[in-house]
């Protein structure tokens, strides 16, 4: 069953395109990613699929509501967190969730049950008094979650949630998203944190406005890495990287950190003879053997976003 129906949506600012013609479908229960740069058209996209945004062209159907036709009941159906948590920082935790409870409708009995689920997902339980603006990072961003979902709707779409959160409040964070998912409630979620992807159950990859590739993560990475992929260890990554692109073997080379992954042109098996070739070879281009660390590994959906922009390109 389908709780997205997006049609050649289009959005523009002046001359410029911020959203291309792009259409997709998210399924009921789903935990729905849409992947980007900053820039890419993902919270342009996510604006108008809640009805904050009017579309240049197009339509969607959110929740069996059109976007164009019918923002106000796509409104009432649908819960939204943003980058910036949507949360008023000078009222108590107690007094953030009566107002979000108030303005989805919730009242008497209903609102006090719905409150004391969102501060047990947000590990508030009995700490409603405090004011928002005290909390970290991590209790924000569960507090404005369980805000955001209070009226149980249909579909939540979180913008860009995680942004400037520590990588073990944002896996918590994540822990929360397939809870709610669990019980039937479609997750549509942005984000440029490409490693995160990994928890949807389906992606998008959006670029300048336009998708790219759809799929499982699986599905990516089997579809546009059909070659061996090498992580190479070694001190000077930019210059290791500026060596090993003009290679004949070399078909993308990118910086991970203190890391470097470079996809082969070809498919090798681990133990073969060529593959033995090219890894003495960069060992002996480095002028390091001893310090290079060269292992096989399974590609990222980084590798895919990467790979697919350079083909692009």
């Amino acid at each position: 069953m389908k709780s997205i129906e997006v049609k050649n949506l289009t959005k523009k600012f002046g001359d410029f395109i911020s959203v291309n013609d792009i259409s997709f479908d998210v399924y009921k229960g789903e935990i729905f990613g849409f992947l980007g740069a900053n820039g890419a058209g993902k919270s342009t996209t996510i604006k108008m699929l809640c009805g904050i945004l009017e579309p240049t062209s197009g339509d969607a159907l959110v929740s069996g509501f059109s976007i164009d036709k019918d923002p106000e009941n796509v409104k009432k159906n649908i819960g939204y967190m943003s980058q910036k948590f949507s949360l008023y920082g000078d009222l108590t935790v107690n007094e953030n969730l009566n107002f979000f409870g108030g303005i989805y409708g919730l009242e008497g009995s209903i609102l006090e049950k719905r409150k004391d689920w969102a501060l047990n997902i947000s590990g508030l339980e009995n700490k409603g008094n405090i004011l928002t603006s005290t909390l970290s990072v991590g209790f924000k961003q569960r507090l404005a979650l369980g805000a955001a979902v209070m009226h149980e709707p249909k579909i939540v779409f979180l913008d860009e949630p995680t942004g400037g959160v520590d990588p073990v409040s944002r896996r918590k964070f994540w822990d929360l998203i397939h809870e709610i998912s669990d019980k039937g409630m479609t997750v549509f979620v942005t984000t440029h944190y490409l490693d995160e992807a990994e928890f949807c159950n389906r992606i998008i990859l959006i670029n300048a406005g336009k998708l790219i590739a759809s799929g499982s993560p699986a599905e990516l990475k089997e579809e546009f890495i059909e070659s061996t992929v090498l992580e190479i260890i070694c001190d000077d990554t930019i210059a290791v990287t500026e060596l090993l692109s003009d290679e004949d073997y070399s078909q993308n080379v990118s910086v991970f950190g203190n890391s470097i992954h470079l996809i082969l042109k070809k498919k090798y098996s681990e133990n073969s003879e060529e593959l033995d070739i090219i890894k003495r070879s960069i060992s002996e281009k480095t002028g390091k053997q001893d310090k290079v660390k060269i292992n096989t590994i399974l590609p990222s959906l980084e590798d895919v976003f990467l790979n697919l922009l350079e083909r692009r390109e």
